[in-house]
């Protein structure tokens, strides 16, 4: 297994039935379409050997250079990324896999994780940290998509928040989300402690209110009782 590379076959006929045989062969049915590809391509294809060819860090992000083999000749070169996948709801076992054939010169959007970076000065006095966003979309040539977009927390003291519009990217790559879009924010223990009370007293006013209905229905067949 080699990152970045990966070979398919052609696949012919579909079904039920094609699927059955190629999951006897460890194989799975799939689609590539795209680029330089005219109508959706049916290939099968290991989904451990495809596993292997992504990369640790990038994943279904990876730049994959494919080889389709029609009945074992190698027909083309293709240059693809994951575009999709299904699992099987219990077993987790890969069902079908979708392939996008690429440009490597045109811009492709994808998402790439945001990972916070330092110890931010606000846990000194107790802040809560409050991560909103997790991923970051853009847009860049395949050659520059980064494996994880960092942002530095270090300066972030209680009350702070920090924006899209707060991270640093490298030339030629575009971000596609809003630059207002709140990522992560410190807020003062004292705020945790005011939400936490007013849970506790909603529940305590729901547990009155189910004594008096009791009381009430209590009284009533009480009535009824002395009626007799």
């Amino acid at each position: 297994m080699e990152v970045g590379k990966l070979t398919v076959q052609v696949r012919s006929g579909k079904g039920k039935g094609v699927a059955r045989k190629l999951r006897a062969q460890e194989l799975v049915p799939g689609v590539c379409y795209g680029h330089n590809v005219e109508t959706p391509l049916p290939i099968s294809l290991s989904p451990r050997l495809l596993k292997g060819a992504l990369d640790p860090e990038k994943r279904h992000n990876t730049v994959i250079d494919v080889t389709v083999e029609d009945n074992g000749t190698a027909a083309h070169q293709l240059t693809v990324m994951l575009k999709d996948y299904q699992v099987h709801p219990i077993s987790r076992n890969v069902l079908h896999v979708d392939l996008v054939a690429i440009d490597t010169e045109a811009k492709v959007e994808v998402e790439v994780p945001i990972v916070l970076t330092g110890k931010f000065v606000g846990a000194v006095l107790g802040g809560q940290l409050h991560v909103v966003r997790h991923e970051l979309r853009l847009s860049c040539r395949p050659q520059d998509i980064p494996s994880q977009v960092e942002l530095d927390i270090t300066n972030l003291d209680i009350g702070d928040v920090l924006h899209i519009s707060d991270l640093k990217i490298q030339e030629g790559i575009e971000i596609l989300d809003a630059p207002k879009l709140t990522i992560v924010t410190c807020t003062a223990p004292a705020a945790e402690e005011e939400v936490a009370a007013e849970e506790e007293g909603a529940e305590g006013a729901a547990a009155p209110a189910a004594d008096d209905k009791d009381k009430k229905e209590g009284e009533t067949a009480e009535k009824k009782e002395e009626k007799k």
